[in-house]
């Protein structure tokens, strides 16, 4: 006998709700707290419904929720007293539960209702990839998708710091004056200098003086003189708001060196962490460290895909047809409901990679010059799944990786 099991999570608390194959309530409806005791009373409850009707295969569906549902999900993932009826864990996307709910004409919306909506989705069928947790990768996945959230907060902050030093000195932003905006010479001019009048009005030896000193000698003569002309230009801010903006901009700066402080720290742990994990990845040029254990940490065993299409569409980089009769539309958008961490790793390393391979930067300006908007970003999403032939391809192999054109033929 087979049962399918809806849960829906909460902060504090699950419900779940069990169907047989013909839609069938079997069992009393469950809710227990979301904590440790909750999930063994869960547990306890499932071995006693199947064990009564002599069932050989469990499947238990739940909504990806933010992280509410994540201890859940891995206590019955690797729980020895389910084993007997092979479970299979399914966590859904919530796009793909709303849109199987309308099929259902005028209903309530509670979490009664969605357990049904989970558990009928479950016996539809068309499932994606069960959970089945490795638990190896866990601690790897934690960091990388760490590092992940550090880039997203460093790349908000220099967006806002960026906001804030067009107040005080426009032309700096229009005219991009200094090379690294976030380089030492940059920090010096907004540090030690109140306003871009105090720059326009110093003479210019001076001026190259303090910036070669405090630039590292990375600083030159035409940088100087045009970051005097763009100071003269620059509009002058009310001397009130002057000492708050100057703090504005120190404090964002200071916030955004932190950062890529702990970066660097995360960094190291990924490294350690990755040398568990014998991998070829890293022969190829431009995957690093980092990327290759964003790859990894997300993809897990790799065999538990039938091949690189199903690896492709479990991190999103596939595309919607849209045809209808005779005619195909020339632009297709990218589906983005696969494993978003995974897509972000791939696009990561592919435009690294297309930098560093040439047959790999070849493909990517084709592309480039055949797009007809977003000419970089469809390039390099288009980059992006053809590389994910070639990690395939590694994983699966354990091969170092030979460039196209230098492969031996056997």
């Amino acid at each position: 006998m087979k049962l399918f099991v809806g849960i829906d999570v909460s902060l504090k608390d699950f419900k779940a709700r069990i169907f047989d194959v013909e839609g069938e309530e079997i069992a009393k409806r469950l809710r227990a707290k979301n904590d440790d005791p909750g999930a063994e009373s869960f547990v306890k409850y499932l071995v006693e419904i199947c064990s009564a009707n002599d069932v050989d295969s469990l499947r238990i569906g739940l909504e990806a929720t933010s992280v509410y549902g994540w201890h859940l999900q891995m206590h019955l993932a690797g729980e020895p007293a389910l084993v007997p009826f092979h479970p299979q864990v399914y966590v859904f996307n919530p796009k793909v539960v709303a849109n199987f709910r309308k099929q259902y004409v005028d209903i309530p919306k509670d979490d009664w209702f969605d357990c049904l909506v989970i558990a009928d989705r479950l016996r539809f069928g068309r499932l994606p990839e069960s959970c089945q947790v490795d638990f190896r990768y866990l601690p790897l996945q934690r960091l990388t998708r760490f590092r992940h959230h550090l880039i997203q907060t460093i790349t908000r902050e220099k967006n806002y710091f960026l906001t804030n030093l067009f107040f005080k000195f426009n032309t700096i932003c229009q005219n991009k004056v200094l090379s690294d905006t976030f380089g030492a010479a940059s920090e010096a001019i907004l540090t030690e200098f109140l306003s871009p009048e105090e720059i326009a009005v110093r003479p210019l030896d001076e001026l190259i003086d303090i910036l070669m000193e405090k630039g590292k000698s990375h600083f030159s003569d035409p940088e100087a003189t045009a970051l005097k002309h763009a100071a003269s230009c620059a509009y002058r801010l009310h001397g009130s708001l002057l000492e708050p903006v100057n703090l504005i901009l120190a404090t964002s700066l200071q916030t955004i060196r932190t950062l890529e402080q702990q970066v660097k720290g995360i960094d190291k742990a990924i490294e350690k962490e990755l040398s568990h994990f014998k991998n070829t990845l890293q022969s190829m040029p431009g995957i690093g460290p980092v990327c290759a254990a964003g790859l990894i940490a997300e993809i897990g065993d790799i065999h538990r895909f039938d091949n690189e299409a199903a690896l492709a569409k479990y991190a999103g980089l596939t595309w919607r047809k849209h045809q209808s009769g005779e005619f195909e539309a020339d632009d297709t958008p990218l589906t983005k409901t696969g494993n978003a961490y995974l897509r972000s790793y791939f696009v990561l390393a592919a435009n690294s990679v297309r930098i560093r391979d040439p047959k790999f930067a070849e493909f990517y300006h084709r592309k480039f010059k055949e797009s007809t908007t977003h000419h970089h970003r469809r390039a390099l999403v288009l980059t992006a799944r053809k590389l994910v032939r070639v990690v395939d391809a590694l994983l699966r192999s354990n091969q170092l990786y030979v460039p196209q054109g230098q492969r031996r033929v056997t």
